[in-house]
Parts: structure tokens; sequence; C-alpha cells
């Protein structure tokens, strides 16, 4: 069982020497997310909408690995102000309706190119 490098161009590249997912036998993992629209290559700011970005971006990796949100078992949620959490919470629970995977969300002085927010996801494909 080796380790499959997850790439997609529905997603925005790394901004460092990293992957944008990793598969390992059953499971992916994505790398965080930061909310970079793919197509533009524009940083998103306003809270609800980065978040929105950030997850779509997440469904891109895992989907590119052979996942879906719907077997996302853990998240992690990076954020620059846990004031926004409600706000976070609220665009976040359009995407994982009835399955709630395992989270943490952790507020952090600074993210990579000044992000809002970063996500990252471990999933199992189906």
């Amino acid at each position: 069982m080796g380790l499959n490098y997850i790439s997609t161009e529905k997603a925005p590249g790394a901004v460092g020497p990293y992957s944008q997912g990793i598969g390992f036998g059953d499971l992916v993992f994505t790398s965080g997310q930061l909310p970079i629209d793919p197509s533009s290559g524009e940083l998103v700011t306003e809270i609800q909408q980065a978040t929105r970005v950030a997850l779509d971006n997440v469904k891109a990796v895992l989907e590119a690995g052979g996942a879906e949100l719907d077997s996302v078992i853990k998240v992690t949620v990076f954020v620059k102000n846990m004031d926004d959490f409600s706000k976070i919470n609220e665009i976040y629970s359009e995407y994982f309706t009835n399955h709630k995977p395992a989270r943490s969300l952790v507020e952090v002085a600074r993210l990579p190119k000044d992000g809002v927010i970063e996500i990252e996801a471990i999933a199992y494909k189906k």
C-alpha cells in the first residue's frame, strides 16, 4: 500500500512544498485549503464566502482522491477570529447536513497569505 499524491485543478495549487492531498489505502487526507478561488487565484476574505470557498476546495481535493464530503471522518478548521464561529457554522452546516464528522476549530495568530480560514479533512473512500 503506497502513497497516492492527489492533485486537481479544481482547487488552488499548494502555496508551499506539499501536496494538495494524499491518499493512503482507503483514506484521503487533504492539506489545509485556503479560501482561494481556483479559477481566479483570488483570496476571499469575507468569512462566510471564505468558508464556502475553502470547503469547495476541500471537496475538490477529496473527489480527486476518490472520496466525498459524506465520507469525511475528521475536519480541522483554523480561523483568524473566533468571533466568526457562528458565521462559519452557518456555512459549514450547508456542507455537512446529516453527516456530522468529528471537528476541531482553532483560532490561530496567522494563516498563510493572511487568510481568514483554512480547512483540512480526512475521509475514507467508499
